[in-house]
């Protein structure tokens, strides 16, 4: 029980679902995006089979309430990552609030969609390293410090990680959303290097 059930995640599991996941997610393939959330929660956050089922479901039909543009719905989003929230809290006894967890969680993807449709995704990823993220890391970086207890330098480099991939993402959105873009691949290296980082911020030696 408690935070070290959810610390001790595989990055390479974590990072191939996720890619996977946003794959499904932006060519609107809602089967895929819910293996991928299942395969998300059971490697991420040590959840029994029904809760990770039941919690897969809510991210699902959170990011379908979020993905319309630009008619969402954000406050169903936030309530749906409210109940996945309460079932982490009740699952591993952590000292959290469901609902400032999904208020963190969804902030950070509004930052990510301002980025996302105010920045120029068909530059190349060169000229796209130069795209101000500050405001998208610092969000992923208040959802992972609050969550984890974690101070918030110690979990940036893994918030600007997450992002440098989400640049990757949209470009290749841009281009056409093609599976077998070759971009996909180091998609997923960055993924699985935010996730490495992340845990070695969050890990805490027992005692």
């Amino acid at each position: 029980m408690g935070r070290s059930a959810i610390t001790g995640f595989d990055p390479v599991r974590l990072g191939r679902h996720e890619n996977a996941a946003w794959v499904g997610y932006y060519r609107r393939d809602w089967r895929l995006v819910l293996r991928s959330a299942l395969g998300m929660v059971s490697s991420g956050f040590g959840l029994s089979r029904a809760q990770s089922l039941r919690g897969a479901w809510y991210v699902l039909r959170a990011n379908q309430a979020w993905a319309p543009y630009p008619q969402n719905d954000p406050d169903r989003a936030r309530e749906l990552m409210r109940r996945f929230y309460a079932i982490l809290a009740r699952a591993h006894d952590l000292p959290i609030e469901p609902r400032r967890a999904a208020l963190l969680e969804v902030d950070w993807w509004r930052e990510h969609r301002v980025l996302q449709r105010e920045t120029d995704t068909e530059t190349d990823t060169e000229t796209r390293s130069e795209v101000d993220d500050s405001a998208l890391v610092a969000a992923l970086t208040a959802l992972y410090s609050y969550f984890y207890d974690v101070p918030p330098d110690a979990v940036r480099p893994a918030a600007a990680l997450r992002s440098r991939a989400m640049q990757l993402s949209d470009a290749w959105v841009a281009r056409g959303c093609d599976p077998h873009d070759a971009s996909l691949r180091e998609q997923r290296r960055i993924l699985v290097a935010s996730y490495t980082a992340l845990r070695q911020a969050v890990e805490r030696p027992p005692g």
